[in-house]
């Protein structure tokens, strides 16, 4: 997906950098177990961080030694199969098949011949994972065709988009049969997607008005929208903090302290990067960007 959500590395205690590294793997594994290889081609640090949303929080952390293709010989402590990280799977799947089709949609023939022919390979597995989470798959196509709607409508609310794909990430945590917990996981879910649309809407701002494509923030301030990035990143903290409420109102066991790390540090650390032009050249250098974390 979009890759924004990570936690700040540096600042992870042993342990949780282990847990954090095991939940990464096992949702990788996952992905594998039921929709092959491809399908592991589009893990991202989003769905890890929805995958220890999702774990119930009296689950205990289970941590297995186990080979892959990226690490063979040595193998990697991998976290065990559960109920969360097959929900995860099923949920990454059907949103890089969405995303592919968006971007098969927002380009021209040719330059979205890669994304369609890779919706077309995963087009199997995305049926297999609407199958699985039906209610999920249907608030996406929903809130995706809204979404569209005010894409085409050239939009100039920034609210209004953002909260359409912030609905869409909310419905990704099934009903526990817990009220509190499941209102509290809502929330948190809804805020960190609102800021992870914007954040996106930011970052792509320069090459969506080179390609003339529709971009939420450009509509809301057509003259120089760089000049009101003081507004845009109070209304990006806004969001920060209510996803920290929701998230103090409920126990995620043992990944209580890879979450707030995330909301407190990894979130404002990608938000400066991408503020001062510096997240594309840094968020697929893992050197780098490990560097950068620590001069933030």
């Amino acid at each position: 997906m979009f890759g924004y959500v990570r936690p700040l590395r540096g600042e992870l205690k042993v342990r949780e950098a282990e847990a954090y590294q095991g939940v990464y793997c096992g949702l990788c594994h996952a992905l594998g177990r039921s929709y092959g290889l491809l399908a592991r081609m589009f893990l991202s640090y989003d769905l890890a961080f929805l995958a220890m949303i999702l774990s119930a929080g009296a689950e205990p952390l289970d941590l297995q030694s186990r080979r892959c293709i990226a690490c063979p010989i040595r193998g990697k402590q991998v976290c065990a199969p559960r109920h969360s990280l097959e929900v995860a799977a099923d949920e990454s799947v059907i949103l890089v098949y969405w995303k592919l089709r968006d971007s098969a949609a927002d380009e021209s023939f040719w330059k979205s011949l890669g994304a369609r022919l890779l919706s077309l390979l995963l087009r199997r597995a995305y049926r297999k994972a609407a199958a699985r989470q039906p209610r999920f798959a249907e608030e996406t196509v929903q809130c995706l065709e809204e979404l569209r709607r005010l894409e085409e409508e050239a939009c100039p609310s920034l609210d209004r988009t953002a909260d359409t794909f912030a609905r869409m990430l909310r419905a990704a945590a099934p009903a526990t049969g817990d009220p509190g917990r499941d209102r509290s996981v809502g929330e948190l879910l809804y805020h960190v997607g609102r800021w992870v649309y914007l954040v996106d809407a930011w970052d792509d701002l320069k090459e969506d008005r080179a390609c003339g494509r529709y971009n939420p923030v450009e509509r809301r301030w057509d003259s120089e929208p760089e000049r009101h990035q003081e507004e845009m990143r109070t209304t990006l903290r806004h969001s920060l903090n209510l996803a920290v409420s929701a998230c103090n109102l409920t126990d995620f066991g043992p990944w209580n302290g890879i979450i707030l790390n995330v909301l407190y540090l990894g979130l404002p650390m990608v938000e400066e990067a991408v503020f001062t032009g510096q997240w594309e050249k840094i968020k697929k250098q893992t050197g780098r960007t490990r560097a950068y974390e620590r001069s933030v």
